[in-house]
């Protein structure tokens, strides 16, 4: 018989009960499921942020209207138009420089500030920010974002401009650096005006700055069309140099322009540092 605390025995061997037995190799091949919290690696949680970032800004319609079909749209009337006199170059030659800075404007600082702003107004920037997202992977995933989307702007706008007649002088790297730095200072500009005004505020402020820069800020027609001491103050500005530095490098053949890029460099560092210090997430 058997009963507790007692073994059934076969032949001349006991047999084991539960609990009298351990399996150690067992155990050695069962997986650790002990809990082991922490955030991911930055690069992994900016590379993530980035490709959200990407896919919802190429959903939206508006963004779109004002990235890609402005700009088209611009390219055709200035080239085929003759609305502006040029400087005796060809209109393709003379506009495009001008379209591609005004594209970087576009996704960089008005696009870019106009949704950041209203993603504080609904609260998404409130629950990200109780998350373990740091504020400097926020802001680097959205201008990460935006490098995607300006991608593809140029690569439509340059395949247009060459069946148009453009004929671009100087190298490819002059021109990415200068649109790098460009999109850093302009998208720094556009999260520091998102993170510190009220959304309605911000789509006001954006589109004012836009259609100025567009009209006044060298961006369409060069610094030299102005008079002399208007030219001395506005070439400070990033759109006149992120335009100044692609006249240089598409026109004339300039390897990096020195002044357009120190200048963008600038306002990079300046607009980031301040983005990082007074962005609020509500």
């Amino acid at each position: 018989m058997t009963g507790p605390g007692k073994r059934r025995v076969r032949g001349n061997q006991p047999l084991p009960v539960a609990g009298d037995v351990a399996f150690p190799d067992l155990d050695a091949r069962l997986p650790d499921f002990t809990p082991d919290p922490g955030t991911a690696p930055l690069p992994r949680m900016l590379l993530a942020q980035a490709a959200i970032e990407l896919r919802l800004a190429l959903r939206h319609g508006e963004q779109i209207l004002l990235t890609l079909i402005i700009p088209v749209l611009l390219t055709l009337l200035l080239v085929l138009g003759s609305l502006v006199a040029t400087d005796g170059s060809s209109r393709a030659d003379y506009f495009l420089p001008g379209i591609l800075a005004l594209a970087v404007v576009s996704s960089a600082f008005t696009g870019l500030a106009i949704a950041t702003g209203f993603e504080r107004k609904y609260g998404v920037l409130k629950r990200l920010g109780a998350t373990a997202m740091p504020r400097s992977v926020l802001l680097g995933g959205k201008t990460l974002a935006v490098l995607g989307i300006e991608a593809l702007q140029l690569a439509v706008l340059s395949v247009l401009g060459l069946a148009l007649g453009w004929q671009p002088r100087g190298t490819v790297v002059g021109a990415a650096v200068i649109v790098l730095l460009g999109t850093a200072a302009f998208a720094g500009l556009g999260l520091l005006l998102a993170g510190t005004l009220r959304a309605e505020a911000t789509l006001a402020a954006a589109n004012l700055v836009w259609f100025l820069l567009l009209l006044g800020g060298g961006l369409l027609l060069p610094l030299s069309r102005l008079s002399d001491s208007a030219a001395a103050v506005l070439q400070f500005l990033p759109s006149a140099a992120l335009a100044d530095g692609l006249r240089a490098v598409f026109q004339d053949g300039s390897a990096l322009p020195a002044q357009p890029a120190f200048i963008l460099l600038a306002w990079s560092v300046l607009a980031f540092a301040a983005a990082v210090r007074w962005f609020r997430w509500e």
